[in-house]
């Protein structure tokens, strides 16, 4: 007997994609010096208002750095090399947790654990690793990110991409708290 099983993928929420797309989107564009949230919304197609939460969050955990005034905008906080997918997802309190008790081992509704806890908790776990095994300056030699970044330049006024040499690389409302 043939079972239909349809297979969900588990999803970060929009805050944690956005993070990391915004702070893809900035090691690209930084050589020329800060980069302005509104250039990353205008090519990511993140709002304004939205961008400037989550890079609070992310000057406050010391990913991005902010350069205030005429030609101002934000910057890496340390090398591209130095910063890992998981570091922008938990600097805007993103959560890739699968557990359904936050991990606290109280998934029962009392002090016991349910049966699947431990499944999910590796997974977690997995999912953490994976994330952190992942920095931004290798994701800058991924060719699919190089082509989309492209074709996201083609469309705007900056060109990151247009003097590198290809054959070097392998082929919501955010809470604004201030803790």
């Amino acid at each position: 007997m043939r079972h239909n099983l349809r297979v969900q993928a588990m999803k970060l929420t929009t805050k944690g994609r956005y993070a990391v797309t915004a702070v893809l989107d900035l090691a690209f564009h930084e050589k020329d010096g800060p980069v302005s949230l509104a250039d990353i919304s205008s090519r990511q197609g993140i709002s304004l208002s939205y961008l400037e939460q989550l890079f609070s969050r992310l000057r406050r955990n010391n990913v991005v750095s902010s350069t205030r005034g005429p030609g101002g905008g934000y910057s890496l906080a340390c090398p591209d090399t130095d910063i890992s997918m998981a570091q922008i997802i938990v600097a805007v309190d993103e959560s890739y947790d699968a557990t359904s008790c936050g991990g606290e081992g109280n998934c029962s509704g009392d002090d016991y654990q349910c049966l699947t806890h431990d499944l999910w908790k590796e997974l977690s776990e997995e999912i953490h690793g994976f994330l952190s095994n992942i920095t931004l300056s290798e994701m800058k030699t991924r060719r699919e990110v190089m082509d989309v970044v492209k074709r996201q330049d083609s469309q705007s006024d900056t060109h990151p991409l247009e003097n590198m040499n290809p054959e070097k690389f392998n082929s919501e409302k955010v809470s604004t708290d201030q803790s």
